[in-house]
C-alpha cells in the first residue's frame, strides 16, 4: 500500500488558485494532492504546515505568505478569521465579484452540464459594508446561564464551530444594528435591564433601511417572565426599537427562533420600503437581508414584470417580489408553506393597495401546484418566479412547470449548486436558458445570489438588459 504523499507536520509550499466559498479556505496542490488553508488569496504562494490528511485532500495551517497578490486587502473587522460571519474580507471587492461570477459559471458547467451559459458580471454594491438588515446574536454567560448579569456576553459563532466570539461591533450590519449591539451590552450591565436576558439563547434584531425602525426578539427555552417587566426600559437603550418580543420553545438545539413568538412591548413588526413597495416585517419573517440589493433586483425585473400579465411567485415568503410585480400591474398568485409568512404577505398586500391583484396560498409548493387552484394558476401564467431555500426546488415542482408549459421562468437562487441542478431539469424539459445575472446580496462572504431567465423554445424570450 502506497504511503500518502503528505503527512501531518510536513512543511510545503503551494500556489493558491481558488477559494472555497463556504469556508474561505484557499486551494492549492502539493505532491498531486489538494491542500486547503485559511489565509491566502488566489494568486499567492504560501508556505504551509500540513495539519491533517484525508483520502483526497489535506488541510494545512498557514506559516507565511511568500508571494502576495495585488488582490489582497487588509480586513476591516478586528475578528475576521475568527468570527464565522465573513470569509473573504481579505480579498479586494472587485476580485470578490469576479470570483463569484466564476462560482456560478463553474456550477452550471460542472453540475448542470450547461457549458455556454451567459453568466454576466455580478451586480455589486457601491459600499460593500454595513448592509445587513438582520442579525442573530448568541447570548452567553451571565443572565443567560443564571449567574451574575454583569457577565452576560453577545457574539457570533466562530468559523466551523459552536464556540462563541464576543462581538461589540460589526461593520457588516447596518449602522443602526451596530449601535444596537452596543445598546445590548449596556443593557446587560444595567441592573434595571440586565435580567431581560435571563435564560436567553439568542437576540434577533431587524431594522428598516428606509424607516429606521427596529424590532428585537429574545429567544429563550421557555416563556420568559423576566423580560416583560423591563422590555420598555430595554427598548429605550436600542436605537429605533419599536418592539421587543420573546421567542420560546425552539424546535432544536441550533434553532435561532422558537415555535412560540409573543410581543412584550410595542409593535410586532417594523416597516421597510424598497422601490415604492412597503413591507411590515417581523424578526421571524423570511426577508432578504440586503435591502439595497433587493432594490437592484427589482429594477432588473421591472421591464419584464410589466410585460407579464399573470405571474406565479413560488416560495413567496412575506410577498417581497409578489408585491413588486403587483405594484407594476401584474396579477400574482403567491405560494408559501409558512402560514405566518402568508399572513404577513396578505397584510403587506393591503398596505400597498394591491389586494385585488394578489392571491396568497398557504401550503407546500409541490402539493399546491397539484391542487385544482394550482393547476389553473399554472395554466394561466405568463411567468413563474421562484426563490426557493438553499436546498433548491424539487423534481415535482419543476416537472409541473414543464408540463404546464409556462412561457417564462425566472429562478432566483442563493445556492449555485442547486440552481445548476434545477436548471438542468428545466432545460431537459424544453426550456432555453437566457441570461444568468448574479447579484452580490452578501458582500465579504462566499454567498452569491443569481437570477436565471428561461423561456420555452416556442415563445419569444423576454431578454433582460445586461446592465441596470
Amino acid at each position: 500500500m502506497l504511503a500518502p504523499p503528505l503527512a501531518p507536520g510536513d512543511l510545503v509550499e503551494i500556489d493558491c488558485t481558488d477559494l472555497i466559498a463556504k469556508t474561505g479556505q484557499a486551494v492549492g496542490r502539493s505532491n498531486g494532492m489538494v491542500v486547503y488553508v485559511l489565509g491566502p488569496v488566489p494568486g499567492e504562494r504560501a508556505r504551509v504546515r500540513i495539519e491533517s490528511v484525508k483520502a483526497k485532500y489535506a488541510v494545512a495551517d498557514l506559516v507565511e505568505i511568500l508571494t502576495y497578490s495585488a488582490d489582497r486587502v487588509e480586513p476591516f473587522c478586528a475578528v475576521f478569521g475568527t468570527c464565522g460571519g465573513c470569509q473573504v474580507q481579505h480579498l479586494a471587492y472587485a476580485a470578490q465579484l469576479r470570483w463569484k461570477r466564476d462560482i456560478v459559471a463553474n456550477a452550471l458547467r460542472r453540475l448542470g452540464g450547461i457549458a455556454e451559459a451567459d453568466v454576466r458580471p455580478p451586480v455589486g454594491m457601491a459600499d460593500p459594508r454595513a448592509y445587513r438588515n438582520k442579525m442573530a446574536l448568541v447570548v452567553t454567560g451571565g443572565a443567560a446561564r443564571g449567574s451574575d448579569i454583569a457577565d452576560t456576553q453577545f457574539g457570533f459563532y466562530a468559523a466551523r464551530t459552536h464556540d462563541v466570539v464576543p462581538i461589540e461591533r460589526c461593520p457588516i450590519v447596518m449602522p443602526q444594528l451596530d449601535e444596537t449591539i452596543a445598546g445590548l451590552w449596556d443593557a446587560a450591565r444595567d441592573p434595571a435591564t440586565g435580567r431581560a436576558f435571563t435564560g436567553a439563547r439568542h437576540v434577533i434584531a431587524r431594522a428598516g433601511l428606509a424607516s429606521g425602525e427596529c424590532v428585537v426578539s429574545i429567544t429563550t427555552d421557555r416563556t420568559s417572565h423576566a423580560l416583560p417587566p423591563v422590555a420598555q426600559a430595554l427598548a429605550a437603550k436600542l436605537p429605533g426599537a419599536v418592539g421587543i418580543g420573546n421567542s420560546s420553545e425552539p424546535p432544536s438545539e441550533n434553532a435561532v427562533m422558537g415555535r412560540r413568538n409573543v410581543t412584550v412591548f410595542g409593535k410586532t413588526e417594523m416597516q421597510e420600503e424598497i422601490d415604492g413597495v412597503r413591507f411590515r416585517v417581523s424578526p421571524a419573517s423570511f426577508f432578504q437581508v440586503n435591502s439595497e440589493m433587493v432594490g437592484k433586483i427589482f429594477g432588473y425585473l421591472r421591464p419584464q414584470a410589466a410585460q407579464a400579465g399573470r405571474i406565479i411567485d413560488l416560495y413567496c415568503g412575506a410577498g417581497t417580489f409578489a408585491l413588486y410585480f403587483a405594484k407594476h400591474g401584474a396579477r400574482v398568485v403567491g405560494i408559501e408553506e409558512n402560514p405566518n409568512a402568508v399572513r404577513e404577505a396578505r397584510v403587506n398586500a393591503t398596505l400597498n393597495g394591491v389586494d385585488a391583484r394578489t392571491t396568497f396560498l398557504s401550503g407546500r409548493v409541490e402539493a399546491t401546484l397539484r391542487s385544482k387552484i394550482g393547476i389553473e394558476a399554472l395554466a394561466a401564467a405568463d411567468a413563474v418566479f421562484l426563490d426557493p431555500p438553499r436546498k433548491g426546488s424539487d423534481e415535482a415542482t419543476l416537472g409541473a412547470l414543464v408540463r404546464a408549459r409556462v412561457p417564462h421562468v425566472w429562478y432566483l437562487s442563493c445556492n449555485p449548486a442547486t440552481l445548476a441542478r434545477d436548471l438542468a431539469q428545466l432545460v431537459a424539459g424544453g426550456y432555453r436558458l437566457g441570461s444568468v445575472q448574479p447579484f452580490d446580496m452578501f458582500p465579504q462572504t462566499g454567498h452569491i445570489e443569481a437570477l436565471a431567465a428561461l423561456h420555452r423554445a416556442d415563445v419569444a424570450s423576454l431578454e433582460f438588459a445586461p446592465t441596470i
